[in-house]
């Protein structure tokens, strides 16, 4: 029987009957983080990074954590909680910032900027529209790589740590407003949300973004008459649509922006600016001619506020009156309630820091991540 021999192309037998390499995976040995967290030095600043319960976490992943003695205390953790989860206690700033990472709820200080050292990580807010050109110079100069908390950016594009500051100050100002509108604070003596057969509160929100919808929600479930204004349409529908219920929404140029703001009990500030101060939206005329005893909570004092009359108050001083109607004015709004501010940023800085641990360390992280990496300054 007559064999045929079969041709076959040379790419073929040169290509695909050659023996091929063998992709493997790569596995990575876990990284382990030397974290520093310093007492907080900046103006009531009453929080901390990490609880001890997420310090327990991280110190059984084989991290190593030094926590500045007192750094806990204004949050109601104790030292001896963070030594028994497994932290370091150091009685100075300049041993904690030997770590290599260091982790701040609050924007380093100058001297805390000098304490520190080439390739360091620091993990804090930043502020960048308040920066001044010697704080940029000093960080610069000392060659750190600065991660801003509020421009980190979880997988679904969200800003984990700018979400979570504003619903605590959405909630934090109907609650304030809520206990200023008492006698025994100055306020008109009236319930936030009124009983059967009377009226209840009206309340005015400046803002249709994360702070509004929260104070929005709060002063609902109280009973209060709720007026919305934003200039955004988008806003207004979204904070509709997330609410679940028809609201009373507005533009600022609406006829009636200023009369309801005349005939409310209490007027929430809540406009966030992308781009440095918050624009003056309530002329020191309207605040003279709304009613005595009513309140105003300025949530964005931090951009300069939004009313005419508003001036930076202290967690000490929280108040002032000015035309008859109270002004809270206080910049760092969650500072008030520091230990469930505490959990919420451990509840961010945890999954980030394991990540990182595990992709070959931070600046790996940020390699891969760009999600994160838009945070890095």
């Amino acid at each position: 029987m007559e064999k045929h021999k079969i041709n076959l192309p040379a790419d073929f037998a040169q290509t695909y009957l050659t023996p091929q390499e063998l992709l493997m995976e790569r596995h990575t040995k876990p990284q382990k983080l030397f974290l520093g967290i310093p007492k907080e030095q900046s103006f009531q600043e009453n929080r901390i990074a990490l609880t001890p319960a997420s310090v327990r976490l991280l110190v059984r992943q084989g991290h190593r954590i030094v926590l500045e003695a007192g750094a806990g205390e204004k949050s109601r953790f104790s030292d001896y909680e963070y030594s028994e989860a497994g932290a370091e206690i150091v009685h100075s700033t300049e041993e904690v910032f030997k770590a290599a990472v260091i982790l701040k709820v609050a924007p380093p200080t100058l001297a805390e900027i000098e304490c520190s050292h080439p390739s360091q990580i620091i993990i804090s807010p930043i502020h960048l529209p308040t920066l001044s050109e010697e704080y940029v110079y000093r960080l610069k100069a000392k060659r750190v790589t600065a991660i801003a908390m509020e421009y980190m950016k979880d997988k679904s594009g969200a800003f984990p740590f700018v979400r979570m500051i504003s619903e605590m100050a959405g909630i934090s100002a109907m609650q304030t407003a809520a206990e200023l509108l008492s006698q025994s604070s100055g306020g008109r003596g009236v319930l936030l949300g009124g009983i059967a057969g009377v009226p209840p509160s009206k309340v005015v929100i400046l803002g249709a973004g994360v702070v509004a919808e929260v104070a929005t929600r709060v002063a609902l479930g109280f009973g209060a008459e709720v007026r919305i204004f934003d200039n955004s349409i988008r806003k207004l529908m979204r904070l509709q649509h997330n609410v679940g219920q028809r609201l009373y929404t507005a533009t600022f140029n609406a006829p009636e922006f200023e009369r309801e703001l005349m005939e409310a009990d209490v007027a929430i500030g809540a406009i966030h600016s992308e781009t440095g101060r918050t624009p003056c939206i309530v002329s020191e005329t309207v605040v003279e001619q709304m009613k005595k005893g009513s309140v105003i909570i300025d949530v964005s004092i931090d951009q300069g506020g939004c009313f005419a009359t508003s001036e930076v108050t202290t967690h000490e001083q929280p108040t002032f009156r000015k035309h008859g109607v109270i002004h809270y004015c206080v910049p760092n709004i969650v500072s008030r309630i520091p230990r469930t501010a505490s959990a919420a940023v451990s509840n961010i800085l945890v999954p980030f820091l394991s990540d990182a641990a595990s992709t070959d360390g931070i600046e790996q992280l940020l390699k891969t991540s760009a999600g994160d990496r838009k945070s890095v300054v």
